[in-house]
């Protein structure tokens, strides 16, 4: 039996206690879920040359050939053999890779992850699973071999879209206020917040949508059986009741800068758009936004005062990265939808040439496709009078943005990818 082999074997029931409904897979999926994480254990986040072997030949062979002691010419003749694309790994970045990850190899060390995840009620999500979050394959050679996940293993696996709000740990008041009313916003557009989890814009932008009944997620930079940071913890703990917090790597493995960086990309990958709402001009949510640049996922940048250190990285944006600029959720949501206005599927029956009216937008801003608002509660959300709030849903209703309930309450229309 080969060393995959007897890696799959010896925790299979340890694999199988953080895999939910797949305990029961095929020893095949199984094996490759074993190898996954045992990889994970073994390498840092974002490892090219890791991804570029498991993708040609599979994780358990790679894992088999790691730890076998396999020299870098035999992994070569199994790149050969699988007929990878591109330009050939040399045995030079393959020698490199072996030198990081073998001095990991620590059986006792990955069992014990293993059983910190169980106990801490974490899943072992892979690729091919209904739950994986497939825009994270964008990122190619670089996405992560697996996932760990606490809260709603299926939270970024639906149609729900998505949205990344990040900004600097050091948020202004200013950013702090935009932050919650766009986060709120999105919510009522039907959007899920993505974030860090992290002091400042990224902790606001979680609780905004928490308190609109949203969902949000998190994505940490350290295993996530040690919430991080402390401060958050029972925010971390709120966002995993009714969303999730996810990461690469292990359990018991600690956030360090590297680690933060490379979880930027996770963010960036896993929503339809990134907004910077806040930043300074070294801020590492412009490392996000690269990421998110890079991938070809809209992006935009809230303008702040000229003379504000902290929006300083957002004008950088808009200027060297050609950054939309954005102003509030309704923005926002146009942004991440890649049409005109709002993100409906199917043109509404207006002219596609005619512009929604003002009256038309704030009563639109107004109304949620969760929760139906009568009349003289649209009124006063919109500051329009009720004869013109009611004018107004009915041109809407023909234009099928908005519906009303059997109880005579308005609401528009659920809005999809």
């Amino acid at each position: 039996m080969s060393a995959t082999r007897r890696t799959a074997s010896a925790y299979s029931t340890a694999i199988d206690a953080v895999r939910g409904g797949h305990e029961h897979a095929e020893e095949e999926q199984r094996a490759d879920a074993a190898a996954r994480a045992a990889l994970g254990f073994l390498s840092e986040p974002g490892d090219g040359v890791l991804g570029r072997l498991v993708n040609a030949i599979g994780a358990p062979a790679v894992l088999d050939l790691v730890i076998s002691g396999a020299r870098p010419s035999e992994f070569a003749v199994a790149l050969g053999a699988a007929g990878e694309p591109g330009e050939p790994l040399g045995d030079s970045s393959i020698g490199h890779g072996l030198k990081r990850w073998r001095p990991r190899i620590d059986a006792a060390a990955f069992e014990r992850s293993l059983a910190q995840a169980a106990r801490v009620g974490a899943r072992l999500l892979v690729p091919g699973d209904a739950e994986w979050p497939t825009g994270i394959d964008d990122l190619g050679p670089n996405a992560p071999l697996a996932l760990w996940v606490r809260g709603r293993a299926d939270a970024l696996a639906g149609a729900q879209p998505t949205i990344a709000l990040v900004g600097a740990r050091a948020a202004s008041g200013y950013g702090e206020h935009v932050t919650a009313e766009a986060s709120a916003g999105l919510v009522d557009r039907g959007f899920l917040i993505i974030s860090g989890g992290a002091y400042g814009i990224d902790g606001v932008a979680h609780r905004a949508a928490l308190a609109s009944d949203g969902t949000t997620v998190a994505f940490l930079a350290g295993g996530i059986d040690r919430l991080y940071p402390a401060g958050h913890e029972s925010l971390l703990t709120r966002i995993a009741q009714t969303g999730a917090i996810y990461s690469e790597v292990p359990c018991g493995t600690a956030p360090s800068k590297w680690r933060f960086l490379q979880r930027n990309r996770l963010i960036a990958a896993a929503g339809d758009a990134t907004i910077v709402i806040e930043a300074g001009i070294r801020s590492g949510s412009l490392n996000t936004a690269g990421h998110a640049a890079t991938l070809g996922r809209p992006l935009g940048a809230v303008p702040g005062p000229v003379t504000s250190p902290s929006s300083a990285g957002c004008h950088r944006l808009m200027r060297e990265r050609d950054a939309t600029c954005v102003v509030d959720a309704a923005q926002m949501a146009e942004l991440a939808s890649g049409m005109g206005f709002g993100i409906e599927q199917g043109p509404p029956n207006r002219s596609m040439d005619s512009a929604p009216s003002a009256d038309a937008v704030r009563l639109l801003d107004a109304l949620s496709p969760r929760s139906a608002r009568s009349v003289d509660d649209l009124a006063r959300r919109s500051g329009l009078a009720p004869g013109l709030v009611m004018s107004t849903l009915a041109e809407l209703e023909v234009d099928r943005l908005v519906i009303r309930d059997v109880g005579g309450d308005w609401k528009c229309r659920p809005r999809r990818r």
